[in-house]
This record gives C-alpha cells, sequence and structure tokens, in this order.
C-alpha cells in the first residue's frame, strides 16, 4: 500500500534530524485558528459518545456547502468514506484515472473490485478530456474521479464533468467526485458538482476540511449524495461514531473561519505561482498544477535523497500508477520555506551542471 506523503520518521531515522516537510499538502498557515479552540474546548467532553447522527455537524456543513443536511454522510476522514464507497462497489467493475489518489486503488482492491484505468497523458499535461467519455460504459459500477486530481494538481474541464456526470446516468454508473482539495482552487465553485447533486441520484461527492484547514489528525469527512438509499449503505457500512466530539466541534469552528481563509488563499495562490516559475527556471517538465501542490519532472538522479541530505523531505511519485521513476510533489509552503527548497534545488542543479563540464 503506497504511504500518503513522506515518512518523518523514516527521514529522521535516515538523516537523524526533523525534516523540512514539502511532502504533506495541508494549508501552510496550519491549523485553523477557530478550529484548534474548539478542538481543545471539546476535551472537556470528550468522556461523553457524540450525537450518533451528527445533527450539528451536518446542519452546520449543509449550511455552508448549500446542500440540505440529510444529504450529508460524516465519516472518519475521507479515507474512511473511500473504503465505504469500495464496499459498495465490492467485486464490480469501477474506474480510475492514472495516475490519481492511491488510496482508491486500495480501497478497490480490498474488496475484490476489477478496476479499469484511463491513463492520463503527461504530453497533455495529465488534463482528463473527453476520450474518458469512451470508458464509461453500461456494467461499470462506478468511476472515482479526483478533481483537482492528486497528485496533478490539474481541474478537468466543467463542461466536460457535466458531459461525465450525464454519461455515468447513462450506464447506471455511480460517479464518485473527490472535491477535497477544491476549496484551494481560484474559482471552486466553477469546478464543483454539488450544485447537481440535488438532480443526479448517482452522484457522490466526498469533501473533508484536511487540507484546507490543516486538520489531518483530527480525521473528519463527508459524503455528500441525495440519492436515499445510498446514503443509507454508506451509513451502514461505517462504524458506530466514526466522529469524535473533538472533531465535529472543530469541523464546525473551521466552517465559520473565513478570516483564515482570507489569508491562506492569496498565500498559496502567489506562492504556487513563485513555486512553479522556479521549477521551470530550472527547466524542470511542471505540471500547471491549479491546488496546494505542485507535480513535476527532473531526470537529476536520486533528487529526493539530495533534497534529503539538506533536510528536506519531499513526496516521490512513482508509486503512483501511470507516473514513471524522476516525478516528484511538493506542497506549497510559507514564503520563507519555498524560498529555500528552490535555493537547494537550484544548488544542486549547479552542481549537476558543474560535474557535466568535466
Amino acid at each position: 500500500m503506497v504511504i500518503h506523503g513522506g515518512n518523518r520518521r523514516e527521514f529522521f531515522e535516515k538523516y537523524g534530524r526533523e525534516p523540512l516537510d514539502f511532502s504533506v499538502n495541508v494549508n501552510p498557515l496550519g491549523m485553523s485558528p477557530r478550529a484548534r479552540a474548539a478542538a481543545m474546548g471539546a476535551l472537556d467532553r470528550a468522556g461523553e459518545y457524540p450525537d450518533r447522527k451528527y445533527l450539528r455537524l451536518r446542519l452546520a456543513v449543509g449550511e455552508h456547502f448549500g446542500i440540505p443536511a440529510e444529504y450529508i454522510v460524516p465519516g472518519n476522514g475521507a479515507s474512511d468514506l473511500i473504503f465505504r464507497a469500495a464496499a459498495l462497489m465490492r467485486g464490480k467493475r469501477v474506474l480510475l484515472t492514472a495516475p490519481t489518489f492511491s488510496e482508491y486503488e486500495a480501497a478497490l482492491c480490498a474488496f475484490g473490485c476489477r478496476i479499469l484505468y484511463h491513463r492520463l497523458e503527461p504530453e497533455k499535461d495529465f488534463s482528463l478530456t473527453e476520450t474518458v467519455l469512451d470508458h464509461i460504459v453500461p456494467g461499470l459500477a462506478g468511476f472515482f474521479l479526483c478533481n483537482p486530481n492528486n497528485p496533478t494538481g490539474r481541474t478537468a474541464d466543467p463542461c466536460l464533468l457535466r458531459k461525465i456526470l450525464e454519461r455515468c446516468r447513462e450506464c447506471g454508473t455511480i460517479l464518485w467526485v473527490d472535491e477535497c482539495f477544491n476549496g484551494f482552487l481560484d474559482d471552486p465553485a466553477a469546478y464543483s458538482l454539488i450544485g447537481c447533486l440535488s438532480d443526479c441520484r448517482n452522484l457522490i461527492i466526498l469533501q473533508a476540511p484536511t487540507k484546507l484547514y490543516a486538520l489531518a489528525g483530527l480525521r473528519l469527512g463527508y459524503a455528500f449524495c441525495s440519492e436515499e438509499s445510498l446514503r443509507k449503505r454508506l451509513w451502514a457500512m461505517g462504524q458506530s461514531w466514526p466522529v469524535s466530539a473533538v472533531a465535529q466541534e472543530a469541523g464546525i469552528a473551521a466552517l465559520e473561519d473565513e478570516e483564515y481563509l482570507e489569508r491562506s488563499l492569496p498565500l498559496v495562490r502567489g506562492q504556487r505561482a513563485y513555486l512553479r516559475d522556479g521549477l521551470k527556471e530550472l527547466s524542470f517538465q511542471t505540471v500547471e498544477g491549479e491546488a496546494n501542490y505542485l507535480l513535476f519532472y527532473t531526470d537529476i538522479p536520486d533528487f529526493a535523497d539530495r533534497l534529503g541530505e539538506r533536510g528536506i523531505l519531499i513526496r516521490c511519485c512513482d508509486s503512483y500508477r501511470g507516473l514513471e521513476k524522476g516525478y516528484y510533489r511538493i506542497a506549497v509552503r510559507l514564503p520563507q520555506e519555498n524560498e529555500r527548497l528552490l535555493e537547494e534545488m537550484k544548488e544542486i542543479h549547479r552542481m549537476r551542471l558543474r560535474k557535466a563540464e568535466f
């Protein structure tokens, strides 16, 4: 199974120090202050069971996203809901893009699904094109689509998204759209299918505050679905009380932290452009990512190890289906951290050029 991000413990054992970690793509400002305060306050009631139906949480999430509370199924992070989704698809044919988030494949394999792959071409900057429609045929139980995609950071064209949704409806295919990084986009609403939920019974959207509000350790996620029978099955596939009282309160408070987002989003937008330009100056093949991370390719051997020796951890992406050795993903971090990363990269690049001269 592919491990998400880097492995800090392994890094420490290898290099003897904690890394500057670019392998984990969460909000560079760290945990939402309002979420942190709410989580700490909730500890006083951590000895009590949370509401089994999470009504307060679902009402807050529904108001934030503009959907009825009954559409929402909470989970112990998006990963919990991905495994529940795979349980619903047990033994059936499911379509994935390649590359995409590795958790889908891990979950589907665990439940004996037959996985079909639609390869995204590096020559087209890993963009999703209309050729994917040819793979959506009767007998296909589900299609897992990450938008923006991880690790490429690319979004699907909104017109194509609706064509995919309609083709899935015609073929009796459930479309699972992972929008966990949607909040980092310049225009999130343009690339979301949330507005289609009421009219589309075959659509399930995954969301989580993990990345946008830096709540990775608290484990909270949601599935949005208008079809009651599907929601009931998703609820039934989960454990009792999948969301802790602490995570629930933090999640509610995070949605109210508008000041935090007003600081975060311009920062991410500007620093993403700064990193992208820096990577291109080094002549690295850089994907035009739109979220809070960038995918690039370099033929410099053992590039991650060279950065590791300098105290920096990045995500090696050759474990992703559809990506070869030499692909790496970096998160967008704070300005001084991004500056250090590029300086270390430039030094490694200069050393390579000097060796080539001899």
